[in-house]
């Protein structure tokens, strides 16, 4: 079976959120096939000890997609629209635990121009952004509902930090809201 552009989208964002934990000092690892069915893709873990607080260990489940459609960009936001409200109304929930993120990696259009290598640098090209869409409205059809990402919400691992240190101190990843 050939691999599909799809398929190359979809293990590009995979190494993409893979680097940045790794280099934030965290685990991660693709779903379980049983993962997979209830909507997350990747986990991120991060043990060791968080100053001011008892927990050990902060888990992620992430939903991850790979995109070369350019988002609507409205200044502050990126507009991505999720496919299949099954996957979006899992997202969504609030009593799911751990917290579910979506990670959106937004590809240049051509392929040639995704990945760059020489014997200084591994570029890829362009970000990915995470957002909560926790409490976001129910979608008014059945194939998905557009979701607007904070442009501050990189995926970089300063980020993924500052991230794992608000969910170790218990706080609360925002719930949605609409600009």
């Amino acid at each position: 079976m050939a691999t599909t552009q799809q398929d190359i989208e979809a293990r590009i964002s995979y190494a993409y959120l893979h680097a940045v934990a790794s280099h934030a000092g965290y685990v991660c690892r693709p779903a379980t096939p049983d993962e997979d069915k209830e909507g997350i893709d990747a986990v991120v873990t991060a043990y060791g000890t968080f100053p001011g607080t008892w927990r050990t260990q902060v888990t992620i489940n992430i939903q991850l997609k790979a995109t070369v459609k350019q988002p609507t960009d409205d200044g502050t936001h990126l507009s991505y629209f999720v496919p299949g409200i099954r996957r979006y109304d899992k997202l969504r929930d609030d009593h799911r635990e751990p917290v579910r993120l979506l990670v959106v990696l937004f590809l240049p259009r051509e392929h040639p121009d995704w990945l760059e290598c020489t014997e200084d640098q591994l570029v890829l090209k362009r970000c990915a952004y995470w957002a909560s869409i926790r409490n976001a409205d129910a979608s008014d059809n059945d194939s998905g509902k557009t979701v607007k990402i904070p442009k501050d919400q990189i995926l970089k691992p300063e980020n993924l930090k500052t991230l794992v240190n608000r969910l170790a101190h218990g706080d609360d990843i925002p719930t949605y809201l609409v600009p």
